[in-house]
């Protein structure tokens, strides 16, 4: 099991989402909106000096379909090279 995270510009969430809805339609996953910080190249603090966010989304599930979150982010990264958009995976277990 893997906690796999994608934190993306708020801009692409619609992307990323409409891409796991299309091809992974039984994944259960959690959106946190409005999520601030520095990247590499931007702050994403949502005031007057640095407007824009990010957006965490996560999920926990098996490595096959961790693999096929990889492909469907960085198609969406592919399409928007210009927007900052990370994958992660951790492994997780249940409790």
């Amino acid at each position: 099991m893997l906690r796999v995270e994608i934190i993306a510009n708020q801009s692409v969430e619609d992307d990323i989402i409409e891409g796991i809805e299309k091809n992974l339609p039984d994944l259960e996953y959690t959106i946190i909106p409005g999520v601030h910080g520095k990247g590499k190249s931007a702050h994403k603090l949502g005031n007057n000096v640095w407007p824009e966010e990010n957006v965490l989304i996560f999920t926990y599930t098996e490595e096959e379909k961790a693999e096929n979150i990889k492909e469907i982010v960085n198609a969406v990264k592919d399409r928007f090279p210009e927007e900052g958009i990370s994958i992660f995976a951790v492994p997780a277990a249940d409790l």
